[in-house]
């Protein structure tokens, strides 16, 4: 569910389809956008007139989606959908003032009550969450931190790929940048500058405000990242799967629109930038039962209880499968290298890392017992956040049940280690590249089959090895600099 901001309180709000219906006409809404996410993750929409907009639609549905031509649903021979709006995800989208518009997020379903499409990713993350109580717990939290890079200017030449291709990056904050009126800063040195270097703070305030007040999604902090060139992050407030997965892409949504507002672009491509830190999506998960986090243990080093070992396990167990979803792009394993902040070996601890699954430790006792949680630092904004997190807690889900021992913490820096220690310690890497994460979840899917049907599972990876094919065929321009003497 939102929150809702009064007198400086936020306060989480649910709302009936008659409510929404009744806000519509008494908040003069003349347009309602009916939006959904496809399997690959691309937000889409529709826009209807609220002339036109009945009380049994907002209950029912509405008739306004041909699957096949979303990458991913159906095919042309059976692709009548019908959009359901979650009246719980109502909101008024700010910037679209001439015309007051609302939106309505969407769960897509078969046409003559042939029930959910299977490959709804928000019916997924549903799913997902009454696999959970299915298994005895009442809830999982799930805290995204999303990272992405705001250019002034974005420029590339795909057209005639037997011609050549290029691209090009314009950022004042860039150490490349002609302009001559920032502070430009250096590769990998963009982490917490103050302004004026920081040119983005304004832009971000304005995200977060709007996240805040308009679309009910908490955030806190903000602020620069590591690389050059206007790398952000802001950071969303622990929300249940399906909600935290909302939030997410209410998030993507806020930030390129606001980017455009600004005569700038955003992006959440996990690498655009050579030589420097790519954008990660780092995922928080805990599992509580009534008001008690299950991953907390006081009697623990790390406060870490038994389950969380074992949901630790289940991940790492399943890492280099997860690989597939969590990282589904080409660019996502420009990301995954050593030297890079991004989190390419297989092993837990608490407070390195260096390691793919940490346990923060900021605070200790049973007062801050509601923060012990597992941080998956693979996953990067390319992604889907609803398959994300079901295939997460899939994997964890797999380590409880199989009680799967996470092994030993790692609390030595683990790019320092040589080839033949992480052997020694038991230390495995992620895939290094798309069609070896592919390769991955085709020889272990099975971990996944409570929570997704073998065809979305099927339908993911023939998407994405059609992605692999389309670069495994283009040479890159570097390879001019490197072989065209040979």
């Amino acid at each position: 569910m939102p929150y809702q901001v009064s007198h400086g309180k936020a306060i989480q709000v649910s709302y009936s389809p008659d409510e929404v219906f009744s806000k519509i006409q008494h908040e003069d809404i003349k347009f309602i956008d009916l939006q959904f996410t496809g399997l690959t993750g691309r937000f889409h929409h529709t826009t209807i007139s609220s002339l036109t907009f009945t009380s049994q639609q907002m209950k029912d549905g509405l008739p306004k989606l041909d699957g096949s031509s979303i990458v991913g649903f159906t095919t042309i021979d059976d692709s009548d959908l019908i959009l359901k709006p979650d009246p719980n995800t109502y909101a008024i989208i700010p910037w679209l003032t001439e015309n007051k518009t609302a939106r309505l997020l969407c769960d897509v379903y078969w046409g003559m009550d042939r029930g959910r499409l299977d490959r709804d990713p928000r019916g997924i993350a549903q799913k997902a969450e009454e696999h959970l109580k299915n298994q005895g717990f009442d809830y999982s939290a799930w805290g995204p931190e999303i990272e992405f890079f705001v250019f002034d200017k974005i420029h590339w030449d795909v057209l005639t790929p037997y011609k050549g291709q290029s691209y090009s990056i314009e950022s004042e904050e860039a150490p490349w940048s002609q302009e001559g009126t920032g502070y430009p800063m250096g590769l990998q040195e963009g982490y917490y500058p103050s302004t004026p270097s920081d040119t983005l703070t304004p832009f971000r305030n304005e995200c977060v405000d709007i996240l805040n007040s308009n679309f009910g999604v908490l955030c806190d902090n903000h602020h620069h990242e590591v690389a050059t060139a206007g790398q952000c992050e802001i950071d969303i407030k622990y929300d249940y799967l399906t909600n935290a997965a909302d939030s997410a892409q209410t998030y993507k949504f806020v930030i390129r629109n606001v980017a455009k507002k600004h005569s700038k672009v955003a992006t959440l491509m996990p690498k655009p930038i050579s030589m420097d830190s790519g954008s990660g999506m780092h995922t928080n998960v805990s599992l509580w039962k009534g008001k008690k986090n299950v991953f907390y243990d006081p009697d623990d080093k790390t406060e870490l209880s038994q389950v969380g070992r074992y949901f630790c396990g289940g991940i790492l167990n399943h890492a280099r499968a997860l690989s597939a979803i969590t990282n589904p792009t080409t660019n996502s394993y420009h990301r995954l290298v050593p030297g890079y902040e991004a989190p390419v070996y297989i092993a837990w601890s608490g407070s390195n890392r260096s390691a793919i699954v940490r346990v923060p430790l900021h605070f200790k006792g049973p007062e801050y017992a509601f923060l012990k949680r597992l941080e998956f630092r693979a996953p990067d904004p390319s992604s889907n956040p609803y398959l994300v997190f079901a295939s997460v807690l899939s994997a964890g889900l797999d380590g409880i049940k199989k009680k799967t021992d996470p092994g030993d913490e790692i609390r030595e820096d683990i790019y320092k280690m040589t080839k033949s220690e992480r052997a020694t310690r038991g230390i495995g890497i992620l895939p290094a590249s798309l069609g070896e994460a592919l390769d991955e979840l085709v020889s272990d899917k099975k971990f996944l089959s409570p929570i997704f049907v073998n065809t979305v599972v099927d339908k993911i990876i023939e998407l994405e090895r059609r992605d692999q094919r389309e670069i495994s065929i283009r040479p890159h321009p570097h390879e001019f600099y490197l072989y065209f003497d040979v």
